[in-house]
C-alpha cells in the first residue's frame, strides 16, 4: 500500500506547538492539526445511564470511510449528521469524556503527551494505522446494524 497523503495541513506548523500552547490559544490550524486520523471519534458509543461510563463500538457513523478513517462528507456533514459534534477549546470540557484514549485533544486536555505514533510527531499519518490504534479496515456501518445490536459490537480501548 503505498503511503497515504496527509488530508491535514500540518506544513508551517511550529515545532511541538502542542507543548508550547495552552489548547485555547490555538489557532485553527493547529487545532486540526491535533487530529491523529484514528476514526474512533466517528464510533457509535454507548453510554451508561447510572455510572456515566461510555463504550466504543465498532458500528460507524454512516459517513466514515473505512479504509480512510476519515468523514467522507467531512465539510458538509451536518446535512446528513446533524448531531455530528464540532469539537473546540470552548466545549472540549464537555465532550473530552467520551473521546477516545488515545485521542490527542483528550490527552492534552488531561495534561497527557501524545503518543509517539502521533503524525505531528511521526511526520506521516500511516502512523496512526501501523501502530494499530485506527479503526481501518474492521467497522460496521451504522445502516447494517440496528441500535438494538450495538451492544454486540462494543470494543475494548485503547486499541493496539
Amino acid at each position: 500500500m503505498k503511503p497515504e497523503k496527509d488530508v491535514i495541513d500540518r506544513s508551517g506548523l511550529g515545532k511541538r506547538f502542542w507543548e508550547k500552547k495552552p489548547l485555547a490559544k490555538l489557532n485553527q490550524k493547529e487545532w486540526e492539526a491535533l487530529c491523529d486520523g484514528c476514526g474512533k471519534c466517528c464510533l457509535n458509543k454507548l453510554e451508561d445511564e447510572d455510572s456515566g461510563e461510555v463504550a466504543l463500538t465498532r458500528v460507524a457513523c454512516r459517513l466514515l470511510d473505512d479504509d480512510s478513517c476519515r468523514c467522507a462528507q467531512y465539510p458538509i456533514r451536518h446535512q446528513f449528521v446533524p448531531e455530528c459534534i464540532v469539537l473546540k477549546p470552548e466545549n472540549l470540557d464537555t465532550h473530552a469524556y467520551w473521546m477516545p484514549e488515545t485521542c490527542a485533544y483528550r490527552l492534552l486536555w488531561q495534561g497527557k503527551p501524545l503518543p509517539e505514533w502521533h503524525p505531528l510527531l511521526t511526520g506521516t499519518p500511516d502512523s496512526v494505522h501501523e501502530a494499530g490504534v485506527s479503526v481501518r479496515g474492521w467497522t460496521v456501518s451504522e445502516f447494517e446494524i440496528s441500535e438494538d445490536e450495538w451492544e454486540d459490537h462494543i470494543i475494548e480501548e485503547p486499541l493496539g
